[in-house]
């Protein structure tokens, strides 16, 4: 085995981000990008209030390029100091001096691993949720045209896996689509306010930066009128198109909480939609069926078998998120200004909380756009019981007449009949003349009818495709191009 084998993760065990957008976005490279993209962001934040001068700033900005860094040997020195971060500082400060030597002591000015790394996974998770804002958009127009051409498309309404009584596949795919617009709409949230930069220093006090600027500009540091600190974490905010916390938040992890929460709901959401698409394509079933593609869901030992693959793999990550997303919720139990082994627990956990639910969410786009369905076999499974699916319906209305516990052993006994019998409702019930229900052949030919009994589900459809407010978009200027 090679140092590559040994080095690659390549999803082999988790083929829903496998070959997606999310997975580069959050690998190793682009993690360490964003911690460079941080430290140049500091530098030029600092630069910007006059603690810095510009020409260091500009030189450690251009030096902050992960491609320039051996990703494996920053690995392995982490393991002595149990964090990427201070390895990094020290590559960084090394190629800024080959540059410039006096720039090199601007770097990694008065802050501490944990602003640096913190603020880099904020920026990996902007740049991966944005991703997957895209990919629901794109769901969400999907299921939107369904539920419009499939408003009216009857089928059975189920409920503890058992025909219950009928509704529409319009009014299932709105229930989809309003989940995926719930999910945006959390994402959106944690985009706009819920990603914070981060600035505290050693122990959160800021006490390093402005130290400093103290050094190196006293004039700045002890300008009351406008508050050094104030203005640093603003501009580092402004550097990073991150949002400004309150205060530092080394122990104190509601935005990694919050992010948790959102990605955990995202991917239930979608999984639902996976879990209906796979019952719904049982062969017995059979009322959708997902999108071909070459080779796709083909079995090793059944030739006859097309798997509904992009539900499974959707399924799966929807499975796997709100487990990790707990563990990241366990993490707000932080000891004292710094945490040795809570921060350090929340790594991995959060990136792969991005990267399942960002596999879901481009997996589930195709999934929605191409899902086939079959309005016939829907009908024709809706007729399976033989007009049963509205005994409720008649039970109702015979209840003004015979009493409600009557009226249901009366449509209780009648089904029992039917089911044995093999006959449908409606001639069941003619033949019960003798029960005293009253109603005649045409009056239990229409009651018996699903197509009339299916509710309010239209205009359910309608009210869900007109009651749709678009989550806050973000503006084109949200996040600067890595040093820039």
């Amino acid at each position: 085995m090679t140092e590559e084998d040994l080095l690659t993760d390549a999803g082999l065990l988790s083929p829903v981000r496998a070959g997606t957008p999310v997975e580069a976005a959050v690998g190793d490279r682009a993690w360490l990008q964003a911690m460079l993209d941080a430290e140049a962001a500091l530098a030029r934040a600092q630069a910007g209030l006059g603690t810095l001068p510009k020409t260091a700033a500009d030189t450690i900005t251009a030096a902050a390029r992960a491609e320039d860094f051996d990703l494996r040997a920053l690995a392995l020195a982490a393991r002595e100091t149990a964090n990427p971060v201070v390895g990094l500082v020290q590559a960084l400060t090394a190629a800024v001096r080959e540059s410039d030597p006096e720039a090199a002591d601007y770097v990694h000015r008065g802050s501490t691993s944990q602003d640096i790394f913190d603020t880099g996974a904020m920026l990996v998770a902007a740049r991966a949720l944005r991703l997957v804002r895209a990919d629901l958009a794109r769901t969400a127009q999907a299921l939107a045209g369904l539920a419009a051409t499939h408003r009216d498309t009857l089928m059975a309404g189920r409920t503890l896996a058992l025909h219950a009584v009928p509704t529409t596949f319009g009014l299932k795919a709105a229930g989809w689509h309003r989940l995926v617009l719930d999910a945006d709409a959390r994402l959106a949230r944690v985009l706009r306010e819920g990603l914070p930069v981060s600035l505290g220093g050693a122990a959160g006090t800021l006490a390093g930066y402005l130290e400093y600027a103290d050094i190196d500009r006293p004039d700045v540091a002890a300008d009351a009128e406008h508050p050094y600190l104030d203005r640093l974490v603003d501009a580092f905010a402004a550097e990073t198109g991150l949002a400004r916390p309150v205060l530092p938040w080394h122990a104190l992890r509601t935005p990694i909480a919050d992010l948790a929460s959102a990605l955990a709901f995202t991917a239930g959401a979608l999984g639902k939609i996976a879990v209906d698409v796979q019952s719904l394509t049982r062969t017995e079933v059979g009322e959708v069926a997902e999108p071909t593609a070459a080779g796709r869901g083909s079995s090793s030992a059944m030739p006859h078998k097309r798997n509904p693959v992009l539900a499974t793999l959707i399924r799966s990550a929807a499975l796997q998120v709100p487990v990790l997303a707990a563990g990241l919720t366990q993490c707000l139990i932080a000891e004292d200004e710094r945490s040795a082994g809570v921060w350090h627990a929340e790594w991995q956990l959060l990136r792969e909380c991005l990267r399942l639910t960002g596999g879901a969410a481009h997996t589930v786009v195709e999934l929605a756009e191409g899902l086939e369905v079959r309005a016939d076999r829907m009908r024709a499974n809706l007729d399976l019981t033989g007009g049963q699916v509205v005994s409720e319906r008649i039970a109702a209305r015979l209840a003004p007449r015979l009493g409600k516990a009557a009226a249901k052993q009366l449509l209780t006994e009648a089904s029992a009949v039917a089911t044995y019998s093999g006959q449908p409702l409606s001639a069941v019930l003619a033949g019960m003349s003798g029960a005293g229900h009253g109603l005649g052949a045409a009056d239990i030919a229409r009651l018996c009818d699903p197509a009339r009994y299916s509710g309010g589900a239209g205009a359910l459809v309608d009210r869900a495709l007109a009651d749709v407010e678009p989550a806050d978009a973000e503006p084109a200027d949200a996040e600067p191009t890595p040093n820039s």
